[in-house]
């Protein structure tokens, strides 16, 4: 708890671009919730290194990244929006925590084997503890409450362990985290493979659309989206992409799935899926001019990254000096 509201966590890794699946699933919800919480949003940046990074590249997009956080709609003073790798607390407690995780615990995390399968040239230790960072992120700030999806579930669980094991030993020092149980964003699906989630890394460039893509753009990936053969728009299991879109045209209209049939009674594809694209194009647009922006806003930004690190800071550091007073460090000279 900080005053009287109790504490909510979650961060984006500072890689790709973001996608409508992000905004729509995760970014537009996270708005409102400053009114509820205290809430830390994190650019997740030193978790973006388990793979190889252009170091050019990782700075511009965690930038980026954070420049999108306010453009979306989160006020910085409301919301301590931060880069991970200006808070060292991050790391120095992911150390300690590694000492207090079982191998046996990493071993069956399923997104490392994944990963690893994927990054088979390069399976480092920090894709072996990267749920380990994952828990100090959370920890470090005492978190209630965490927003996460299905994929990220055994992330959270393994923080819970490592929390309860820490408690155990030293009493109560960390806040044992729940998922954040309210509103949720749409799940947002490939327009071109509709049973695997958008995603920021897909190699198809039809498949994902990104926030600062054009309207034309926009436009043409909704035009080519995959559908269905029953010709008819309707919200149902067999119909995975029709489904999608109408999740898509849902979450920008505000329209249930019955009054989207309804509009769209006796007309065909074609004609939904350009009112889909239309809807999505006027979603991103006052974003997208937002952002550009804020971009142009060099002193703000930097005034912005600088106030909410030190206010991460803060927070982190009460929690780091009392981990490491439990464990056995020895204090600090004043």
């Amino acid at each position: 708890m900080i005053g009287d509201k109790k504490v909510l966590f979650s961060g984006m890794q500072a890689t790709g671009n973001l996608t409508l699946g992000n905004y729509l699933g995760a970014l537009k919800n996270w708005v409102s919730l400053c009114d509820e919480y205290e809430c830390f949003y994190s650019v997740v940046d030193l978790h973006s290194i388990t793979v190889r990074q252009d170091p050019a590249e990782l700075r511009q997009r965690a930038r980026k990244l954070l420049t999108l956080y306010i453009a979306a709609g989160l006020d910085p003073k409301k919301n301590c929006l931060y880069y991970q790798s200006h808070v060292s607390g991050h790391a120095e407690l992911a150390w300690i925590l590694n000492c207090f995780t079982y191998m046996g615990e990493l071993n069956r995390m399923t997104q490392f084997k994944d990963k690893s399968a994927k990054h088979a040239d390069n399976i480092n230790a920090g894709l072996f503890t990267y749920p380990v960072l994952m828990a100090a992120d959370i920890l470090l700030y005492q978190a209630d409450v965490v927003p996460v999806g299905k994929d990220q579930l055994q992330h959270l669980e393994i923080t819970r362990d490592i929390a309860q094991r820490f408690n155990a030993i030293y009493g109560d020092v960390f806040t044992i985290p729940e998922p954040y149980l309210g509103k949720t964003g749409a799940k947002i699906m490939s327009l071109q493979e509709p049973d695997k989630k958008m995603s920021k890394s897909d190699e198809n460039a039809n498949a994902s659309v990104y926030l600062m893509d054009d309207p034309d753009t926009v436009m043409r990936k909704f035009k080519r989206a995959v559908t269905d053969s029953e010709g008819c728009v309707r919200y149902c299991e067999e119909q995975p992409g029709i489904r999608n879109l109408i999740d898509i045209y849902g979450a920008c209209t505000g329209k249930t799935s019955a009054e989207i049939e309804k509009e769209f009674e006796g007309k065909g594809y074609g004609d939904f899926k350009m009112a889909v694209g239309e809807s999505v194009v006027a979603i991103l647009k006052p974003l997208q001019e937002r952002f550009a922006e804020l971009e142009k806003d060099k002193g703000y930004l930097d005034g912005i990254i600088k106030e909410n690190a030190e206010k991460a800071e803060y927070y982190a550091l009460k929690t780091l000096r009392k981990v490491q007073k439990k464990v056995g460090f020895p204090e600090r000279a004043r």
